[in-house]
């Protein structure tokens, strides 16, 4: 496996998140004593997206040919699958991890053996966020359909400990309840992060 950390945006002040002293991670308006620094869910245009999404190119393809209005932060790759963190996250560390082939269903366009190899790299990511996040759970689901983000993937995130129960599970991974704002420069810090941890796992 060829982790691309090296492809993400370095952080020009040489802040690195699970570094950071203790803090207020505040979400949804309470405050959570986690690693990190101050940030609130803010406010995002989901009609904006969902429309891109049914009209527009696929993102996931645009962003593979290296358009740069498609461009991630890179985790790991090879020549199957891709991982990389979300433009629109909910949690620090929420991560989209897709076939690098695009393929609307799973059922029909993955074989069993394909299928269970982009599994594994979900758990792998998994392990990965659990460490450098500290997290109580990892949410894992697959969303998208024909008619809109048609390219498989899944979404693989952090839910940090601490919140309360009310605001886990879907209130948690929902973007109408707001998203966080992260700087670029952080953005790239997280997947460098969790490029690391995977590394460390190994294959």
């Amino acid at each position: 496996m060829v982790f691309t950390a090296n492809r993400a945006v370095r952080n020009s002040n040489g802040k690195i998140m699970s570094n950071a002293a203790p803090g207020k991670l505040s979400y949804y308006g309470k405050s959570l004593k986690t690693a990190g620094k101050l940030m609130e869910r803010q406010p995002f245009d989901l009609d904006a997206l969902a429309k891109a999404s049914q009209t527009g190119p696929c993102f996931i393809c645009k962003m593979l040919a290296g358009e740069p209005a498609y461009k991630h932060h890179i985790i790991a790759e090879d020549d199957f699958f891709i991982a990389f963190l979300s433009k629109y996250p909910t949690m620090p560390g929420y991560t989209i991890v897709c076939p690098k082939n695009h393929i609307e269903d799973s059922a029909d366009g993955l074989t069993p053996d394909d299928y269970l190899k982009l599994q594994s790299h979900v758990h792998r990511l998994s392990c990965a966020l659990k460490q450098v996040f500290d997290a109580e759970r990892i949410y894992v689901l697959s969303l998208g359909s024909r008619s809109g983000n048609s390219h498989i993937h899944w979404h693989v995130a952090p839910l940090p400990k601490g919140v309360p129960y009310e605001h886990q599970q879907y209130h948690a991974l929902m973007a109408e309840n707001g998203i966080l704002k992260l700087p670029d420069a952080e953005m790239a810090d997280i997947a460098a992060r969790i490029s690391a941890a995977l590394a460390v796992l190994g294959d």
